[in-house]
């Protein structure tokens, strides 16, 4: 640049165009001072003027920041600065520029999180208008998984409780129309007959007490399909309150003391619906027995009945299931008294499965 400067005897007019020139291609602030101190040519007036009779090149301060002076073999002194573009618009466009590549960096993760935020959406709003088989795809093992997986449980759990409640309320309805026809029966022939009335009566009552249990095991099957866990734990002596309801219906037990954790009143009903279950099919006396198992304890009730086929075994379990033949047997039960067994076992952290009995009949064996 210093060599292409125009001679110290150029016109001013020459020095200042031929500065401007090199001072444009080379992108810096220049100025061009004489001798004896007079500014000959400059491209911008910001520039700090040379220190006089300096010999070789020096830094100058400025406001924009150094200044290079370099003194000229002819007297003069060129005064360059490099073009320096303002600390906060640098500043900024170091931001956008990071800013910019964050964005694309991160845009297809961002993007595949808001997809899925979107499926599960889609699942929710499925699932509120009804649709109860909504579920939405679970990827990965990260919290947006995690929430699926939530909400897929919940979905099932939540279909699981309707089919259950419109099972209860059309067996119910089903169930409760026999007791009530014969009940109304006997009351219209009492009172066709006031002196034949007592058996009539009496019947009445049996039907009362038939309704009542049928309303409570109802009531107990809801609670079950919409709770978890046991209600309310305490330690329960499972061979006394074997013995109780065996002495009830005159079953063979003599079981020994076993404690366990759980709640009585749903064991009760545990142990008096596998006896009277057995006593229905019995063909001879009911047998029940009790023994520590793995972890807790072995409740099992055994009869001599016509046992039970191996195709039904597991359908006997369910909620107003009765095999065939015994549909139409007013003292074949409603079909709950198993289900609330596996329900009530279930709920005790066990299991209950039937089995036959070797010489014929079946036994109910019940884990908890």
């Amino acid at each position: 640049m210093i060599g292409a400067l125009a001679p110290a005897a150029a016109a001013p007019a020459e020095q200042q165009a031929v500065l401007e020139r090199l001072a444009d291609e080379r992108r810096v602030a220049a100025a061009l001072w004489s001798a004896d101190g007079q500014r000959l040519a400059f491209t911008t007036a910001d520039l700090p003027s040379p220190v006089p009779g300096a010999s070789s090149s020096y830094w100058l301060p400025s406001r924009s920041g150094p200044v290079l002076a370099i003194p000229l073999p002819d007297g003069r002194t060129l005064v360059v600065q490099p073009h320096r573009v303002p600390r906060p618009v640098g500043f900024l466009l170091s931001v956008a520029a990071l800013a910019a590549v964050l964005a694309l960096a991160s845009f297809p993760v961002a993007r595949r999180i808001t997809r899925r935020l979107e499926t599960l959406e889609a699942g929710v709003r499925r699932l509120g208008e009804g649709d109860l088989d909504a579920r939405v795809s679970v990827d990965g093992d990260d919290e947006l998984a995690s929430l699926g997986r939530s909400f897929n449980h919940t979905a099932s759990r939540l279909q699981r409780l309707v089919e259950a409640q419109r099972r209860v309320l059309a067996s119910a309805s089903h169930e409760l129309r026999s007791p009530l026809a014969r009940l109304r029966m006997a009351l219209e022939l009492s009172r066709d007959d006031p002196a034949g009335s007592r058996p009539r009566l009496d019947q009445a009552v049996a039907e009362v007490e038939e309704l009542d249990s049928l309303v409570e095991e109802l009531l107990l099957a809801g609670r079950l399909e919409v709770h978890e866990g046991i209600p309310a734990a305490e330690a329960v002596d499972l061979g006394a309150l074997l013995a109780e309801e065996a002495i009830r219906i005159r079953a063979a037990a003599q079981p020994p003391s076993l404690t366990i954790p759980g709640d009585r009143r749903l064991l009760r009903a545990l142990v008096r619906n596998l006896l009277e279950n057995a006593t229905r099919h019995a063909g001879g006396t009911v047998e029940a027995g009790l023994e520590p198992g793995p972890g807790g304890a072995r409740l099992w009730v055994a009869d001599r009945g016509p046992g039970v086929p191996e195709g039904e075994r597991e359908r006997i379990f369910e909620p107003f299931y009765r095999p065939p033949g015994h549909a139409e047997d007013r003292d074949g039960g409603v079909g709950l008294g198993l289900y609330l067994v596996r329900r009530i076992a279930e709920r005790h952290g066990g299991t209950a499965a039937c089995r036959p009995r070797d010489g014929g009949g079946t036994v109910f064996e019940v884990m908890l």
